[in-house]
């Protein structure tokens, strides 16, 4: 049980963050949008406007950026976006992968996207999306998936920017969060 935590005021809301210690020296808030529709729904609102207008797709990573991917793209108007997979299923043809080095992910993991999700990114103008940048591990994964299925980046946003993230002019973020030290 967490016995810190941190306050985020984003989009409009104000959540009270457990911080939980990542290895023995360093610690993250809990940022979960899973199972909240008010901070997705608001969070997608805010970012709206901040999306590059010639984005076409959204590519998200399972499985905490997935529901703000599907809120922000019914906003936009679109009929689909994309997430890659952690492992591969059994309806997926052909599946494309990368590595991926995240700061919540002990070790590597692989992401996929499978044949059909190919062709709706080939050609098209791509926004990376998650719900946090820290190191920008997933991101550097998502880039390298649309890149590799024929997809032009056109831009890379989280709801929140974590620790060195926050001070990159590169990316398009709501609120930042500092890293902490374990305890």
């Amino acid at each position: 049980m967490a016995t810190r935590f941190h306050e985020l005021k984003i989009a409009g809301c104000t959540r009270q963050l457990p911080i939980l210690n990542l290895t023995d020296t360093e610690a993250i808030a809990a940022f979960v949008m899973l199972g909240d529709v008010e901070l997705t729904e608001n969070c997608a609102k805010a970012l709206l406007p901040k999306v590059p207008k010639e984005t076409e797709i959204i590519l998200t990573a399972e499985t905490k950026g997935i529901p703000l991917a599907e809120e922000l793209s019914r906003l936009m108007g679109f009929k689909h976006y994309v997430t890659a997979r952690k492992s591969v299923k059994a309806y997926m043809e052909n599946p494309l992968c990368v590595v991926d080095h995240s700061i919540t992910t002990k070790g590597k993991q692989m992401l996929y996207i499978m044949q059909e999700d190919v062709e709706r990114i080939n050609g098209k103008h791509v926004l990376l999306l998650d719900d946090v940048i820290s190191r920008g591990g997933s991101m550097n994964a998502l880039r390298g998936l649309a890149e590799a299925a024929g997809g032009i980046v056109v831009g890379e946003a989280a709801a929140v920017a974590e620790g060195a993230a926050a001070r990159r002019k590169d990316i398009i973020f709501l609120a930042s969060m500092p890293l902490f030290d374990a305890q």
